[in-house]
């Protein structure tokens, strides 16, 4: 039995060796003539057929700057329930949206060794033939595993050196219906992602490649089943190449306030929050925070009729883009309802950034005292009915007069109100905002364009009953290249959020998940919620 175990070549009393565990390449690969007809496809963005198998699959369209991709795959000894040497056992940790587990380029187990020596070695050779990209033999690699409701949002994985990236799946039966794809997208003439114009579905031992460029945009599409999305995928470097001055998106302009005196506020809001007594507790526990949630906000009656007009099936509706940045609707003020419309008049009113003013201690109207009458003990909170703190300072008043005119807000454009913006010029408070609709996938992202500078941000919710946290449309504030949240506002009927940030702090709102839709449970006829999104500027 030991001479058996031993095999028949080995001599009597020999240990028996080590034997190399070792990853097999297709064998098509080592064809000159496929490899000579596959470098041709790439360079021309084709198909490439070779026999009965169609093994490239590019994206049409886009062979000057899109992403071309390629799909390879072999026969192996594994099945999708056992991948072989490709299986590892890599830390589980949290990366965004998405369970990534590491798996270092160094590591010692033969598995991921013997995976990563036929990446380096005898693919890297031949995918840099085919590219006509000199590439470096070190590759990131990691894995990454994917479940119900994990997605990764679109992104162009531009980083110096990063020239082409892989990802190699190991997945069960999987069909386009579990979600988990891979998206590519399509970009504007600002090399924006635009639409969506393929979705490649992950297939057991399939590899997809593509060049990193700087409209190689995509992103993989939430799991919507119970089914594992397992995958080992990474970058290629290579001598990196000049990019094109990312776009700037069109400022959104800010308007001053619009002349309506403090009887809106009486029409509108709960009267407790119009008590002075009542301000001061609010304006003192903000000044400690820098944030406050103030429930019940808006008068039941005019809360209602307010969630009626939402339902109004005339408001127009557009996508808000790009999806590097934000997903979400916003509305056509144009098509608004009466109701809707004197909402947002309420919002931009000089009688709210007086109140707002109030509320937290910034000098968001010209009646409020600033930072140098409160040293100077000379001021106090102003009156919302219109009166005048003691000894008010004329001169300021003067100039506000003189250099704001009130004027007509001037309409939004597209956008998120913190993206992009620009100061004005008279140095006058001014705000910025616009009416949202959120859904099942919508979100919105940091990204490196995002302007950052001292603001108010005020948020009020409609139609978030039973809405749970995780469904996600709740808005994080993070610090600036961090990751641990400082701050989450979740979604809440009838109340107001007020949050100031400064220069070093950043928000987004969380992608809204498969789970959301369970809602339509209690709630058939509600998708989603509605916030009104504004921002003021001292």
């Amino acid at each position: 039995m030991a001479a058996k175990r031993r095999g028949a070549g080995a001599p009597p009393g020999a240990k028996r060796g080590k034997r190399e565990a070792r990853a097999e390449l297709c064998a098509a690969l080592g064809d000159a003539a496929l490899r000579e007809r596959a470098g041709a496809a790439w360079a021309r963005g084709e198909r490439l057929q070779h026999g009965t198998a169609r093994y490239g699959l590019v994206r049409p369209g886009m062979a000057r700057y899109g992403p071309r991709r390629r799909r390879w795959s072999r026969p192996r000894s594994g099945t999708p329930s056992s991948p072989g040497s490709w299986r590892a056992r890599p830390s589980r940790r949290r990366c965004g949206t998405s369970c990534w587990a590491s798996a270092s380029a160094g590591g010692t187990t033969t598995s991921s060794r013997c995976g990563r020596n036929a990446l380096c070695e005898e693919f890297r050779p031949w995918l840099s033939a085919v590219t006509q990209i000199e590439l470096e033999p070190t590759i990131d690699i990691s894995c990454a595993k994917y479940e119900y409701t994990d997605v990764l949002l679109c992104h162009d994985d531009e980083l110096e050196g990063r020239r082409i990236a892989f990802i190699l799946y190991l997945v069960p039966a999987w069909e386009s219906s579990d979600g988990g794809t891979l998206d590519l997208f399509s970009t504007d003439e600002h090399l924006q992602p635009q639409h969506i114009t393929k979705s490649l579905v992950p297939s057991w031992n399939t590899l997809v490649f593509f060049e990193v460029s700087p409209v190689s945009f995509h992103q993989v599409s939430e799991v919507v089943s119970r089914k594992c999305r397992l995958s080992v995928s990474g970058w290629f470097h290579g001598p990196a190449v000049p990019r094109p001055t990312r776009h700037a998106e069109a400022p959104l302009p800010r308007s001053p306030h619009i002349p309506y005196d403090h009887e809106i506020l009486y029409e509108w809001i709960n009267p407790v929050y119009l008590d002075m007594d009542s301000q001061a507790q609010i304006q003192e526990e903000f000044e400690e925070r820098s944030e406050i949630l103030l429930k019940d906000f808006l008068k039941k009656e005019k809360y209602q009729l307010l969630c009626e007009a939402l339902e109004n099936k005339e408001i127009q509706w557009s996508s808000r883009g790009p999806a590097n940045k934000r997903l979400y609707e916003a509305a056509e003020e144009v098509s608004l309802p009466d109701t809707l419309k004197k909402f947002l008049q309420l919002l931009r009113s000089e009688a709210l950034f007086l109140l707002l003013s109030n509320f937290t201690g910034l000098k968001l109207h010209f009646l409020a005292p600033s930072d140098e009458d409160e040293d100077a003990g000379e001021g106090r909170a102003a009156d919302t009915a219109g009166h005048r703190s003691p000894k008010p300072e004329q001169e300021e008043a003067e100039q506000h007069a003189e250099g704001n005119p009130c004027e007509p807000e001037q309409p939004d454009s597209s956008g998120e109100a913190q993206d992009g913006e620009t100061r004005s010029s008279s140095g006058a408070p001014v705000c910025a905002g616009e009416l949202r609709r959120w859904t099942h996938g919508h979100y919105t992202l940091v990204h490196d364009t995002q302007a950052t500078e001292f603001a108010l941000d005020l948020l009020f919710f409609c139609g978030c009953e039973d809405w749970d946290p995780e469904y996600g449309g709740f808005t994080s504030y993070i610090a600036k290249g961090e990751d641990e949240e400082l701050l989450t506002v979740n979604p809440e009927d009838n109340c107001l959020a007020l949050v100031y940030r400064d220069k070093e702090t950043m928000k987004f709102v969380k992608y809204i998940n498969h789970r959301s839709l369970a809602r339509l449970n209690k709630h058939p006829n509600r998708t989603g919620f509605w916030d009104f999104s504004f921002v003021y500027y001292e």
